[in-house]
């Protein structure tokens, strides 16, 4: 990492700037009380100056919307500040700067107690918390994946306040199957200000499409956990690719989806609406590879473990990522699924547009945060800021 002292005021001068949408050759940029404040030839006068290496590039922090998991912590076991804060220290090392902690299905009581330790920690000003992302507990049993069938509820009276539980505290993002929420829940949740993905579905078509007219934004890991197209029926997987206003995250570990459909997602959605997520678990940014030691970890009673980069269950299943979003876009941009520029975008000004930040994240430009990330020639991460802030 980038030896630096914690000054908000300063400059970096790289050879290589993307600017959140393009490469930029030689420049300074300026970072004033938390802010970016220039894209410059030099620095100005007297401000301490930090030098890239050759070939290094500067881009725009990374924004992670799905994050289960990091630095031996599952946000379902320690939804504690302290918690909260290793996992967002651990997702820093791999370049990103905001992300939205992930509860995936639990109780509703977990739920509560969720939203509020996320509410705490954003309270507690750690670095990078940008709200919560409520994956469940309204998903579909044929669609579960490595959830909890036990966990799975039936949307009722009083849902729609706990989900919207966080409310001006922070950003909520939640994932369900549209078909196991009764009509206008969407719309409702929508209404509260809460961002609704279709997820872990086994609809064909037609629940998906009326969560789309009631405000349903995105798909959640596209490919993986829902309903596939057909020759007739889109499934969720054909009108996620369909949908042109509609986002989709999608995990590019070269495990939950080939290169040919990460290349065919990109050509159909393209770089303003896909977006890189981690759904990253406890191993992340673990030196023993997760609390179990070894890259294993328990998951509801269940034994998960970490084999090279693989994480799964007893049975096989996948069980959530073993990446950071600094290794989704090596693999975007090194198999040929997408340029780096497009990989980059992905994984910043993507996500900060899904989530309404894109007047703030995602670019490197007067006014944005100064939410930066160093990059190797070999994309490893040399050195994060958060609001000027170098971010060890």
């Amino acid at each position: 990492m980038i030896p630096l002292e914690s000054r908000n005021d300063r400059a970096i001068a790289a050879e290589r700037v993307f600017d959140g949408e393009r490469f930029l050759s030689d420049r300074v940029v300026v970072l004033r009380e938390g802010r970016i404040a220039d894209l410059a030839a030099e620095p100005p006068a007297g401000m301490p100056v930090t030098r890239l290496a050759a070939g290094a590039i500067l881009a725009p922090g990374f924004v992670d919307c799905q994050v289960n998991g990091g630095g031996g912590v599952l946000l379902n076991d320690d939804a504690s500040v302290a918690g909260i804060a290793r996992i967002a220290a651990a997702h820093r090392r791999g370049g990103t700067t905001a992300l939205l902690p992930t509860l995936i299905t639990d109780t509703r009581p977990a739920i509560a107690a969720a939203i509020e330790g996320v509410a705490a920690a954003i309270r507690a000003g750690v670095p990078g918390i940008l709200g919560i992302h409520l994956e469940g507990p309204f998903l579909s049993p044929a669609r579960i994946g490595i959830h909890d069938p036990a966990r799975i509820a039936e949307f009722g009276p009083g849902d729609a306040d706990l989900l919207s539980g966080l409310g001006a505290r922070g950003l909520t993002l939640v994932t369900l199957a549209p078909e196991r929420v009764p009509p206008g829940a969407v719309a409702d949740l929508v209404a509260r200000g809460v961002r609704v993905c279709a997820g872990h579905t086994a609809d064909d078509g037609p629940a998906i499409e009326a969560a789309l007219d009631e405000g349903l934004t995105g798909f959640t890991h596209l490919f993986n956990a829902m309903s596939q197209m057909g020759p007739r029926a889109p499934g969720a997987v054909g009108l996620a690719l369909a949908e042109g206003d509609a986002f989709a995250g999608i995990i590019a570990d070269g495990h939950h989806v080939g290169d040919a459909q990460l290349r065919l997602a990109l050509r159909l959605k393209g770089r303003d609406r896909l977006m890189l997520v981690s759904d990253a678990m406890p191993p992340v940014g673990c030196p023993s590879g997760g609390p179990g030691g070894e890259g294993a970890f328990t998951l509801f009673g269940r034994r998960i473990t970490l084999s090279g980069d693989r994480l799964t269950g007893e049975d096989g299943t996948l069980a959530g990522a073993a990446i950071t979003l600094a290794q989704a876009v090596r693999h975007m941009s090194t198999r040929g699924a997408a340029s780096l520029e497009e990989a980059l975008s992905m994984a910043s000004l993507t996500p900060a547009r899904f989530l309404g930040l894109e007047a703030r994240l995602g670019r490197i430009a007067p006014g944005y945060a100064a939410d930066l990330v160093a990059l190797s020639p070999d994309l490893s991460v040399l050195g994060t800021w958060i609001g000027g802030e170098h971010a060890p």
